[in-house]
């Protein structure tokens, strides 16, 4: 990263615009669906494996099972085992709260327990492997909070520029890598669409080698060497569930996200209880139900905290 960034990251709101396409090739191995990371394995996208120092023609191996391994799991050959959707592919669902706030994993699949399918060169999301400090002849995929998606929830545009050769856009949802991410060119833009794993972050973009703030987005925040970064803030979808109460006629969700008011968020009836659904920044949130005028704790929720008034509230945590 170039000396006119700043890695912290400050919870401002700012909207995205429509989704749109921008990049054609998603990242090998993952995606991002909701709440869930999902490990997806497709035999006819690898060529070879290696295993007890040979390689081998994936179409050679009579694949009987497929097992995630990464940093995240020790590089475990047989803990994470997928499960197979067709003749060619295999998927693994994990929560995304499994994972910690850096989100940023090598891993790679293994075959029968014994034979790493090598990503190509080609693919976006690729590293060097190392053991012990070497660097070895082959290449792990890495994972990041960041992907291009056309169906994704974050729409990056920089108008003008028209004689550019490229522009990237680099932010703290890739490190600030200064390639991973390439802008396409239309008739009225440079423009990327990428699936963000909700969270505030910041980020510019670098034409021709340049870095610059987003000139359309007003929420900026300086950084330590007198230069901005723009600031995006991707919500989450949050559920809150309070389970019975069939007789109340009106229950209200009040905490931290609307300022305890008693009236904005009035719950949505159900068959099992009451519902109501939030869209809400990564970070950590108090709140009660009123039912009937009456303030209570979420009875299904353990989580709990005092505030700074002493009261006690449920907690829910965004990631």
């Amino acid at each position: 990263m170039k000396k006119n960034i700043l890695h912290s990251i400050l919870l401002i709101l700012v909207c995205t615009s429509e989704l749109l396409y921008a990049q054609k090739d998603p990242f090998k191995g993952y995606k991002i669906e909701g709440d869930m990371l999902v490990f997806v394995f497709d035999k006819r996208d690898y060529e070879k494996a290696t295993g007890a120092s040979q390689k081998i023609k994936i179409e050679n191996l009579d694949i009987k099972n497929v097992v995630v391994a990464g940093e995240f799991n020790g590089w475990s050959k047989d803990k994470w085992e997928m499960i197979k959707i067709d003749a060619n592919r295999y998927e693994l669902r994990k929560k995304l709260s499994d994972f910690t706030d850096e989100f940023s994993w090598e891993f790679k699949f293994v075959i029968n327990n014994a034979y790493w399918a090598e990503p190509s060169r080609k693919d976006k999301n690729i590293t060097r492997a190392f053991e012990n400090g070497y660097a070895l002849p082959a290449y792990n995929l890495k994972m990041y909070i960041a992907y291009p998606d056309k169906n994704g929830n974050a729409t990056f545009t920089l108008n003008g520029f028209n004689n550019a050769r490229e522009v990237i856009l680099s932010g703290s949802f890739n490190k600030w890598d200064e390639d991973m991410f390439s802008m396409i060119k239309n008739e009225e833009c440079w423009i990327l669409t990428l699936n963000i794993r909700p969270g505030t972050y910041q980020y510019k973009f670098i034409v021709d080698g340049k870095w610059m703030e987003d000139p359309e987005n007003p929420k900026k925040v300086i950084n330590e060497f007198n230069g901005y970064n723009s600031v995006l803030d991707i919500q989450g979808s949050s559920n809150f569930l309070l389970n019975g109460f069939q007789n109340a006629k009106k229950v209200i969700l009040s905490g931290s996200f609307n300022e305890w008011s008693e009236n904005i968020c009035e719950m949505n009836k159900t068959e099992e209880g009451w519902k109501q659904t939030l869209m809400l920044s990564a970070g950590k949130y108090h709140y009660k139900f009123i039912v009937d005028d009456k303030w209570i704790l979420d009875p299904d929720n353990p989580v709990r905290e005092y505030d700074y008034n002493g009261n006690i509230n449920s907690v829910c945590i965004v990631k």
